[in-house]
């Protein structure tokens, strides 16, 4: 018999929807039944492509008698964090604060009003590793809540105090400083793993965010320790088995320290953060390895992971069949089948293909050779061993093809759709692929059409809209998207929406008190606790985010309200950044954009495509972190009121402040004038 999931929209929640626990979807419904049974709450958190979210699924949450026990003591809610980020905040800060880690699946015991009292992520069926068995926590937790409930209660008070302290704003050091993100940069070079790439030990996450705080520190102090640690670690993830050297994009994190075996789930946000990383580094770089992963990335997206509508799905699945990363695995056999027995030994050698693999028996993909060393390893020329990898390729990714494809999480999100579209704007833009550009226009159509029902954003789409309403970085990301797009698209008509937008976001989340955003909206549910993040997790936190749209927006319109509120983020969090400033880098990117001068460019579009796509190409090539475009017909934005075109040609202005120099009517004459500008926005004598 199905339980109360059976008419929910999420795919992780449909995918419990039959199993014997009696699970509620979060609600005032499960938490009134709890008070009125007096019972314990179990809040079991996890998402779709979650392995160890299955795993324990399977071993726990389908057993029948496990399941009798938990509906006979327990009232059990399942929550796909995707959906809920704000019930995940606050649980996981609990779990975080018990035991000083967290994770998915995440289960946390709450009393009927709501408050934490004990947690922990995966448990297995038998007590191992140190870990009592589940069934053993299940017995432990109801015993202690009906045998000691003034002992409960206590716990529940202390660990919701925690969590308030934790979600709340922390207190504000003055201004940052230049020397606040030189020391960051020093923080992060130390932390570095200089052999492999990326930082610290085994598991191994890209953090792209980091990255990009690499970049803009070389950028603006010149720092060459901060590029070639940026650079080794894109090149070392590139090589590794954590990307898909076969379909394009990369897998969640590595198991392992030098990015050989990967968790093999693909995650939307994962992917749109690394390819605009990977963006970034082929415009400082040019070098086309950079590019190739960029595109290999968006066109992994857009072939897989594209609804039919145009938005973009949550992510695959790690398993298939049951077991994780079989569907990309592969052996000696698997190969020769796959290419045939004229490629197979240069495949293997390519991949590094063994019989006794390095996964389970079987081998994950990495790049162990280049062309040239394969070329003279078989003695080919460099142009045919190219010509037999790129065939190589073709040939494996359709047999890939036949096997059995991970499950997609079928739910669009606003913020990771946002992330999307600001990738493949600028993608498009710097790469002259008009494709992305559109599939960025689609994107952003499908959200403001079906995902703004009676005008107000909400959080997921899947066959309708869902009924939570959109938070933070839902905005945030939307606004920085829309900056992106009114730049690829040329169409001041973007950046209007990114003003409503984030206009619309400081009336729901702005807290004048603190400072800062709160992550849900003003009129959203009441928990027991009203998250604020100013954390970056694999995302970057809202408060980051929106600072950085209202930085744009001030060099975009002129208004000083919003650098007003954005300076107000960056001290509210400063704190942070001196003492864990690899946490913040996205914080440390609009704090970079805060100390600058931005780089105003103001482009009148006469209705010459040549002429237009000329200057544009000399604008997109650069990489100018700090740099704000508006492109269109004089007085279309207010960077272009006043800029009229000189004798009827497309014009470019470069201003800082709105002061500009002398307008510019050839393209060459403009990369003069932006070559000319330091990296902190003064002009070079």
């Amino acid at each position: 018999m199905p339980n109360r999931l059976e008419n929910e929209k999420s795919p992780y929640l449909l995918q419990h929807a039959g199993n014997p626990v009696d699970w509620y979807p979060w609600g005032m419904e499960a938490l009134e039944h709890a008070r009125n049974q007096h019972l314990p709450v179990l809040v079991s958190i996890g998402y779709s492509a979650c392995h160890w979210c299955h795993v324990m699924a399977h071993e726990s949450f389908e057993d029948a008698d496990v399941a009798r026990f938990m509906n006979q003591h327990f009232v059990n809610i399942k929550v796909d964090r995707e959906e809920r980020p704000d019930v995940d905040s606050i649980y996981m800060s609990a779990v975080q604060a018990l035991s000083g880690q967290g994770g998915w699946p995440l289960n946390v015991f709450l009393t009927s009003a709501g408050k934490p009292f004990f947690g922990g992520t995966y448990f297995p069926p038998e007590p191992r590793h140190g870990l009592p068995s589940w069934t053993q926590v299940l017995e432990g937790v109801s015993a202690v809540f009906q045998e000691s409930p003034d002992d409960v209660e206590h716990n529940a008070e202390v660990l919701t105090n925690a969590v308030r302290q934790s979600q709340g704003s922390n207190v504000a050091f003055g201004d940052l400083e230049e020397k606040h993100l030189l020391g960051a940069v020093d923080t992060a070079i130390g932390q570095g793993d200089w052999q492999h790439g990326g930082f610290g030990g085994a598991p191994k996450f890209p953090q792209p965010l980091a990255i990009e705080f690499l970049l803009q520190a070389h950028h603006r102090f010149g720092r060459q320790d901060s590029l070639d640690l940026a650079l080794l670690t894109l090149a070392r993830m590139s090589e590794g088995g954590i990307y898909d050297h076969l379909g394009g994009g990369f897998h969640r994190y590595a198991v392992d320290s030098v990015w050989l075996v990967p968790h093999f789930e693909k995650m939307l946000y994962d992917n749109a953060l690394l390819a605009r990383v990977y963006l970034y580094a082929f415009q400082i770089t040019g070098n086309p390895r950079l590019r190739r992963v960029v595109e290999e990335t968006l066109d992994y997206l857009l072939r897989d992971l594209r609804a039919s509508e145009g938005s973009f799905y949550c992510s695959e699945d790690a398993d298939s069949e049951g077991k994780e990363g079989v569907y990309y695995v592969w052996n000696p056999q698997s190969v020769a089948q796959a290419v045939g027995p004229e490629l197979a030994a240069l495949a293997r050698a390519r991949y590094g293909v063994t019989e006794g693999g390095n996964f389970e028996g079987k081998t994950v993909l990495t790049v162990r050779s280049g062309a040239e060393e394969l070329a003279e390893a078989f003695g080919l020329d460099v142009a045919d061993a190219e010509a037999s990898l790129r065939d190589i390729d073709v040939r494996m990714l359709a047999a890939r093809r036949c096997r059995v494809r991970p499950q997609t999480d079928s739910k669009t999100l606003v913020s990771w759709n946002a992330l999307a579209i600001r990738a493949l704007a600028e993608a498009g833009s710097v790469l002259k692929r008009q494709d992305y550009i559109d599939a960025a226009l689609t994107a952003t159509e499908f959200i403001f059409r079906e995902m703004r029902p009676a005008g107000k954003l909400v959080r997921s789409f899947r066959s309708g809209p869902g009924s939570v309403p959109a938070f933070l970085d839902d905005y945030a990301f939307l606004a920085e998207a829309l900056i992106a797009l009114s730049q690829a698209a040329a169409d001041p008509a973007h950046l209007r929406t990114a003003r409503e937008i984030s206009q619309e976001m400081i009336e729901r989340f702005w807290d004048e008190d603190a400072g800062s955003f709160f992550d849900t909206p003003r009129d959203g549910e009441s928990l027991v606790v009203r998250p604020r993040s100013l954390f970056d997790n694999p995302i970057p936190s809202g408060n980051a985010s929106a600072a950085r749209v209202l930085l744009l927006l001030e060099a975009l319109t002129g208004e000083a309200e919003p650098r007003r509120k954005a300076l107000s983020v960056l001290r509210a969090a400063g704190s942070l950044v001196e003492k864990a400033p690899l946490g913040v880098p996205y914080l440390l990117c609009a704090a970079d954009l805060a100390l600058a001068t931005p780089i105003q460019i103001a482009v009148t579009d006469v209705g010459n495509r040549d002429e237009l796509d000329g200057m544009l190409d000399e604008v997109f090539k650069r990489y100018r972190p700090n740099a704000v475009l508006s492109v269109g017909a004089s007085e279309a934005s207010p960077l272009l009121v006043g800029r009229q075109p000189i004798e009827g040609k497309t014009t470019a202005y470069v201003c800082e402040h709105f002061s500009c120099q002398f307008p510019v009517t050839e393209p060459a004459a403009l990369a003069r004038q932006l070559d000319g500008i330091r990296p902190n926005g003064s002009r070079s004598s």
